[in-house]
């Protein structure tokens, strides 16, 4: 008989990592029986996967409220343990908008202070689990448990309160739980709002950092599998040839492109600046004798105009491929990845020559590929002495574990761009080992492994 293995999508985040990876279909070849648990709008049935359709998920009213305290504390915790503020960089304002909000945030602020200590941070966890577990939502998970009598439920992400419930009504039925850490700069940041009996991260870094800041897991309690975003990049055999891929995207084949990858609009408000002063500089190589053009890969769930007027202007040198996410409702967490925009991004690297961002994750999707990164590091006029600029960005705890900073070419201001972008296409590979080397840090390697040590973690705790 087949293990049956609930890989729980509370929300679309998982769906890049374990639908749109080989995560599945090594599953079955491992002998196992995958089924997704699903509370996306996703029919996967379509894309042939099997699926349990997750209905009346809903918290109860007060989880969001000790969910956002919980934070708080744990950052003030955080703070006290490390004498170092950069925590409070993570907090969001409260909101008083209207009413609701309003008695939202002052219920929020009255836990956060009577409550910030650690035996107010033990109440306030088990305040939540409490809360869940009188919810329609939490008996619904009984019952399609206890009818669909999985070995284990995998739960792809850590960070939404719509995976308490049913990961709680699997503790109830003595089935082993498992969460993802799904991000490389979540736990700084207090996210984590499940507890699962084990737990799957990056790399040895991540295990210390998830060990450091929850004293209450224990060691044996966390495996070291990698993730598996980067698995496509070792997967070289169905790559899009430059001809196809230029005629498919309007590009001219005569020329080499640069990627501009944008960044979420809270993150870096003035993005279609540094996008701008990235064009003005490649006009001044152009120039030069250069011939170089732009692809512009914006956020995902950046649906704003604020890079339409520097779009216009540059039409002649910035070719935009939006990602192919599909928008199906109103909130970020609605607007959900597909298979063909894994691609996508896959042969926009594998065809442009480097990529210009600030501070992402991109570092090592091009360090796959041996290729180069270039992090914007210095303020507009707008972003100078605010919440978002550059030496507060830089100052995030998951940055702290680049081991050189040669790992990416530091851009420090609108004047050194074309210098840079010409210095890095004239030697690409000049900071490429210390690229990798971050890389491990971050990621178990061989990367493209990840899902095999995923599948054997899951055999050693069923077992």
């Amino acid at each position: 008989m087949k293990n049956k293995i609930f890989i729980l999508l509370p929300d679309g985040i998982g769906l890049r990592n374990f639908a749109y990876s080989h995560f599945y279909e090594l599953g079955l070849k491992e002998g196992f029986e995958p089924v997704f648990w699903n509370n996306t709008p996703f029919d996967l049935t379509a894309e042939g996967y099997q699926e349990v359709k997750i209905r009346h998920a809903k918290t109860h009213p007060l989880t969001d409220i000790y969910k956002n305290a919980r934070k708080h504390i744990e950052l003030s915790l955080n703070i006290q343990k490390s004498n170092d503020k950069v925590y409070d960089d993570y907090r969001f304002p409260f909101s008083y908008k209207n009413i609701k909000s309003a008695i939202k945030s002052s219920a929020t602020r009255l836990l956060i202070a009577t409550h910030t200590s650690k035996s107010g941070l033990e109440r306030a966890r088990e305040k939540i689990k409490k809360l869940e577990r009188t919810t329609p939502f939490y008996q619904y998970s009984l019952e399609t448990l206890q009818k669909e009598k999985p070995a284990m439920v995998f739960c792809t992400n850590q960070r939404p309160v719509l995976a308490i419930a049913p990961l709680l009504a699997a503790k109830e039925l003595g089935i082993p739980t498992v969460s993802f850490i799904f991000s490389w700069d979540n736990l700084p940041k207090a996210t984590m709002v499940v507890e699962t009996d084990y737990y799957f991260v990056w790399s040895e870094h991540m295990k210390k950092e998830l060990l450091y800041y929850y004293d209450y897991i224990r060691p044996e309690q966390v495996f070291v599998t990698g993730t598996p975003q980067f698995e496509l990049h070792a997967d070289r055999n169905g790559l899009q040839s430059r001809e196809a891929f230029f005629a498919t995207n309007g590009l001219d084949i005569a020329k080499k492109y640069i990627c501009y990858s944008g960044d979420d609009i809270t993150t870096s408000p003035d993005d279609q600046q540094y996008l701008s002063d990235t064009a003005k500089a490649v006009r001044q190589l152009n120039a030069e004798g250069h011939n170089l053009g732009i692809i512009f890969r914006r956020c995902p769930v950046d649906f704003s105009a604020r890079y339409d007027a520097v779009l216009e202007e540059n039409k002649d040198l910035i070719t935009s491929l939006s990602p192919l996410w599909k928008k199906i409702g109103e909130g970020w967490n609605t607007i959900l990845p597909t298979k063909e925009d894994i691609l996508l991004q896959q042969y926009t690297i594998f065809h442009t020559e480097m990529v210009v961002n600030l501070g992402s994750s991109m570092v090592f999707d091009y360090a796959c590929y041996d290729k180069p990164c270039s992090f914007v590091n210095y303020d507009t006029a707008r972003t100078a002495n605010t919440s978002s600029s550059v030496k507060k960005i830089y100052n995030y705890v998951h940055f702290r574990s680049m081991p050189a900073t040669e790992a990416v070419v530091w851009l420090h201001s609108p004047e050194a761009i074309a210098d840079q972008i010409r210095t890095t296409l004239q030697n690409p590979k000049s900071n490429i080992s210390h690229a990798k080397e971050w890389f491990a840090v971050i990621n178990q390697q061989p990367f493209q492994d990840a899902s095999v040590r995923i599948w054997k973690a899951i055999r050693n705790i069923i077992h």
